[in-house]
């Protein structure tokens, strides 16, 4: 019986230690509480911050789940590297390795990405605890950075480097590795558009030498995802109403060099619109009067974009008549059977939302104000989808940035709204070299250095020189586009000119002067600008065979003018404009002071029209009319026409002559027009290489003064035709342009070729 006893102690002696390994039995063999907690191990954290973060206590039984949770705690802080507990007597006895401090943080065999950003991805920092954990997390976060820059081969290797007083080196030693490009882009499931056309409608490229300045031809997630959207938007804009993109996968081949894309898609069937309707909600809004502003016609094929275009007009119109607060959506009855699709633009009262926050991302050189004040709606107004469209395309037409997405999130109450911009920015800074050649002028140098984007303000600062073996010119520009934190332009212009007309009306002119304008906006499209100008011309070295008119006028004038210029511009783009129009008037009164008095007048115009997608027509023209208030006007104010505004002629090339002389006189009335088609030449979209054919109209007439030795003193209409091509190139934009004179007088001088080219920085 004893020895029964005597076993069954020994067993569960045994069992307890099995239970309590890490605790043995106090010398007295009871189990007591804890009262002493002790702390080892610790060197630089505070042992009251240890037994902070305990889940047992002074007086707690010495309980496995508590001391278990104990353990858990502590590991979970980041500030050890080990933990051990253990029991002797009624003291718990916390030993602690503590983890060490970075004392440093490097990269190493990184070129492609500079330090700092990548400083700005990882979590670690010197004087941060060091865990394992963390430099793991940061090894995936730098290796993501070079993924989305292309190269996917790239591999990161932290080391530790040990220092005294448990401080420690981190290094990143990166391998690079080369960029990760696309070596194929497949279709499946396309049959009205070909591969090609894909290809060109969506922003990945597949991998080309001549595609060392962009990294299109580098695989990115983000970027592939944006592909979807962009396919889609192809298909719809084209009718494919039940396009959808089942599908887009990459593939990495295995020597991780290069990726094959391949999207999946369902074109679905083609539609045109049956019948475009309007319904709307509103109360005493007539449906009628905004039939108008719906330019989609029945037995079109359905466009997206179209609708977009009427939704945008659609709003603007309500807007203008006292709706705040609507909403359109159109809605699509798809009739399958027949193939097309009735259209309703559904017209509600959107919901009483007001702006609360714009926020701004992306401008990283571009000061917030310089985009917040191109916003047709402030913080606090009430959110209007179409007031928002507006602002995109004013924040566009800046000219600052390459992308301008506006999008709105939730605010902090239902009836609240967060409006977010996103930019990036693109060079403002242009470094523009001209060069031309003609039998009259010879070779012509034309260097201007110009920053749009001063400071980041939006400013314009302009400087030109000029350069070539009948002109010598030094100009300085300078505009602040929101005068005193205004909707007011203002500016000043200073040059000196020295021109040798010898070739044309032989003589030479040096001009110097300054002047300064000032604009507003009347409204959204109409502006208009103040100018003042005083200006020195001086005619010297005049040929004794030069013409009486000429030797007449040698000698020095001053001008003082005061003028005006009112711009209605509904273009879409104002660089690269593909459809809308504009109007120009401007007015030129001298006499304030100096000794020339005049009336100069011009009015010009354009439009733009989009006969296909990359097929992109303009017709412009403009006509200026000068008189003497009193007197016969000097040569250095009339009107010249040729070269750049008539090609095919040369400078001043065209209008009255001197018949003895040959010399150009210029005239008091000029006209040129010119009808431009851009034209796809076939080549990949990312050569920026476009072609065009164009004709030139003008004339020049109307000279003060009676002379039988005057010739071409009359209504005589010139034109020439010609074809051009554009090169935007890394460096800049390159034209050549080549005419031939089809309407032409004996004595007009000719000019083919014309060649410019510029760079950006």
């Amino acid at each position: 019986m004893l020895a029964s006893i005597r076993r069954l102690i020994g067993l569960l002696a045994l069992l307890g230690a099995a239970i309590f390994p890490s605790f043995p039995s106090s010398a007295q063999g009871t189990p007591g509480f804890v009262q002493v907690i002790s702390v080892e191990g610790n060197k630089r954290i505070e042992a009251d911050t240890v037994r902070s973060y305990l889940s047992i206590g002074i007086g707690d039984s010495f309980d496995p789940v508590l001391i278990n949770d104990s353990l858990k705690s502590l590991f979970a802080t980041g500030l050890f590297a080990d933990v051990n507990m253990r029991r002797q007597g009624r003291t718990l006895i916390v030993s602690v390795v503590e983890n060490p401090i970075i004392n440093r943080l490097a990269f190493e065999g990184n070129r492609r990405i500079k330090d700092d950003v990548l400083s700005g991805e990882v979590q670690l920092r010197p004087r941060v605890v060091y865990t394992r954990t963390k430099v793991q997390n940061d090894v995936a976060r730098i290796l993501e950075i070079y993924r989305r820059s292309g190269r996917f081969a790239a591999t990161v290797e932290p080391k530790v480097i040990q220092l005294k007083q448990n401080r420690v080196d981190i290094i990143f030693e990166i391998n690079e590795g080369e960029v990760t490009g696309i070596r194929k882009i497949n279709f499946v499931g396309n049959k009205r558009f070909s591969d090609g056309d894909l290809r060109e409608a969506i922003q990945t490229k597949e991998t080309r030498w001549y595609r060392f300045l962009t990294s299109d031809d580098t695989y990115d997630p983000d970027r592939l995802t944006f592909d979807r959207e962009l396919l889609r938007r192809f298909y719809l804009k084209r009718g494919y109403a039940d396009f959808r993109v089942a599908s887009a996968v990459a593939e990495l081949s295995r020597d991780r060099k290069n990726f094959f894309v391949t999207f999946t898609v369902e074109e679905g069937e083609r539609y045109r619109l049956r019948e475009t309707l309007l319904e709307s909600s509103l109360k005493d809004l007539s449906v009628d009067e905004l039939k108008a502003n719906v330019s989609t016609e029945v037995g079109d094929w359905y466009n997206a974009d179209k609708v977009e275009e009427n939704i945008q007009q659609l709003t603007d119109a309500i807007g203008s008549l006292g709706y705040a607060f609507v909403e359109i959506r159109p809605r699509l009855d798809i009739d399958r059977d027949d193939r097309s699709i009735s259209l309703t633009f559904e017209i509600t009262e959107g919901p009483r939302v007001y702006v609360e926050r714009i926020d701004i991302h992306g401008n990283f050189r571009t000061l917030d104000e310089v985009v917040r004040r191109e916003f047709r709606l402030a913080e606090g107004d009430a959110f209007n989808t179409a007031k928002i469209r507006r602002s995109r395309q004013k924040i566009r037409n800046l000219g600052f940035f390459e992308k301008v997405e506006i999008t709105n999130r939730e605010g902090s109450a239902s009836d609240k709204t967060i409006v977010d911009v996103d930019v990036a920015e693109q060079a403002t800074g242009e470094l523009s070299f001209g060069a031309g050649f003609s039998s009259l002028d010879g070779p012509l140098a034309d260097v201007s250095i110009r920053e749009r984007n001063l400071l980041g303000r939006g400013q314009d600062l302009l400087t030109r020189f000029t350069l070539s073996g009948r002109r010598q010119e030094i100009g300085l520009q300078f505009t602040e586009p929101y005068f005193l934190d205004k909707e007011l332009s203002a500016g000043f212009d200073v040059f000196n000119r020295e021109t040798d007309q010898q070739s044309e009306s032989s003589f030479d002119e040096d001009s110097i002067g300054a002047g300064v304008r000032m604009g507003y906006a009347i409204t959204d499209f109409l502006g208009h600008t103040l100018r003042y100008g005083l200006r020195r011309d001086k005619i010297e070295d005049v040929d004794d065979d030069a013409s009486r008119f000429i030797r007449d006028q040698e000698g020095t004038t001053v001008t003082s003018l005061v003028g005006h210029s009112l711009l209605y511009d509904k273009r879409d783009n104002r660089f690269e404009p593909t459809e809308g129009y504009f109007l120009r008037l401007s007015n030129d009164l001298a006499g304030l002071g100096g000794d020339q008095e005049y009336l100069r007048s011009r009015v010009g115009g354009g439009t733009f029209y989009s006969f296909t997608e990359k097929v992109i027509g303009s017709l412009t023209g403009e006509t200026g009319y000068i008189f003497g208030l009193g007197q016969d006007l000097r040569i250095s104010d009339r009107f010249f026409v040729g070269g750049q505004n008539l090609r095919g002629f040369g400078t001043a090339g065209v209008g009255p002559r001197d018949s003895a002389s040959d010399d150009a006189l210029g005239g008091n009335v000029f006209l040129t027009s010119t009808a431009d088609v851009s034209v796809p030449l076939g080549l990949p979209s990312e050569f920026n290489i476009k072609g065009s054919v164009f004709t030139d109209v003008g004339t020049l007439f109307d000279v003060d003064g009676d002379g039988s030795e005057v010739e071409g003193d009359d209504f005589s209409l010139r034109a020439s035709v010609g074809m051009g091509l554009t090169y935007v190139s890394p460096l800049g934009p390159i034209r050549v342009d080549y005419a031939i004179p089809v309407l032409r007088e004996d004595f007009d001088e000719k000019e083919s070729f014309r060649f410019s080219f510029g760079t950006r920085f």
